[in-house]
């Protein structure tokens, strides 16, 4: 079977995954958050539209969010250099515990339930809706960074937890730096070379160690979706583009606070799927 006949016969899955590009990228650009806590619910809610269990869905949503994440990053981590707000010294500092806590992280998702990934996603998407709704400028906790063992903690954190539930690592980092009074800017650039890291070697952990669940969507490799990886990482860079534009025009802070609603609507019915 060619590529062409394999489109043609799952038609229906393909048209949903480029709209799942074109609605991250839009998305990512108009409100600048990070792909993956867009695509992991959307994946999650549509592969089990498609007859995968939960269980099933969140382990190949979480791989295949972490695959896009890798080209997207690298643009990202190329724009926001230009610009000096990448962080190459504490990138040098943290690098290794985040490769550290990424490779748990991914070897964990090839051997764990799907269950228990969900309910990871769900309180982080919560937090984080929580954190854009009630955070201020002035909320940094503390001065500067901890020290050595702190950010051993902080970064090895990262990678684990990210890398579990398929983000690139800004979800999690940009709040946490902004806490010990971490320029924003410096942190939001800072997070698009901490994605790389994080997705890179566990999207390959995924796809490669990843046993393949019996009512995975069609064209599932290991835990990697290869269909929702070509179509959604050139949707997601093409639109990315058209949201800032919308941004400029739109009032942003208050799509961001929609945004926030839905991302907290989304986190709990996860976590209700599971309970209720």
């Amino acid at each position: 079977m060619n590529i062409i006949e394999f489109i043609t016969n799952n038609i229906s899955t393909f048209w949903a995954l480029v709209a799942t590009g074109v609605f991250a990228g839009t998305l990512a650009g108009l409100l600048g958050v990070g792909g993956g806590i867009v695509i992991v619910p959307v994946l999650f809610f549509l592969f089990q539209s498609f007859g995968a269990s939960a269980e099933s869905a969140m382990l190949v949503a979480t791989a295949t969010s972490l695959a896009t994440i890798v080209p997207t990053s690298i643009s990202s981590i190329r724009s926001h250099n230009q610009k000096g707000n990448v962080d190459f010294g504490l990138l040098k500092r943290w690098a290794a515990f985040i490769l550290v806590g990424v490779l748990a992280g991914s070897w964990l998702v090839t051997r764990v339930e799907g269950t228990m990934l969900t309910i990871l996603f769900g309180l982080i998407a919560t937090l984080s809706a929580l954190n854009m709704l009630f955070r201020t400028s002035k909320s940094a906790m503390f001065q500067q960074l901890p020290g050595s063992a702190g950010q051993t903690v902080m970064s090895t954190s990262i990678g684990f937890f990210s890398s579990m539930v398929g983000i690139g690592g800004g979800t999690i980092s940009v709040p946490l730096l902004s806490l010990y009074n971490y320029p924003t800017h410096k942190a939001v650039g800072t997070a698009a070379a901490i994605g790389l890291i994080i997705s890179l070697p566990g999207a390959l952990t995924m796809l490669v160690l990843g046993s393949t669940p019996t009512d995975a969507p069609a064209g599932t490799f290991g835990l990697v979706n290869l269909i929702g990886f070509i179509c959604i990482v050139p949707l997601t860079v093409l639109f990315a583009p058209v949201g800032a534009s919308l941004a400029v025009k739109l009032d942003a802070a208050k799509l961001k606070k929609i945004f926030a609603f839905v991302l907290l609507f989304t986190g709990l019915r996860m976590l209700a799927q599971l309970f209720l």
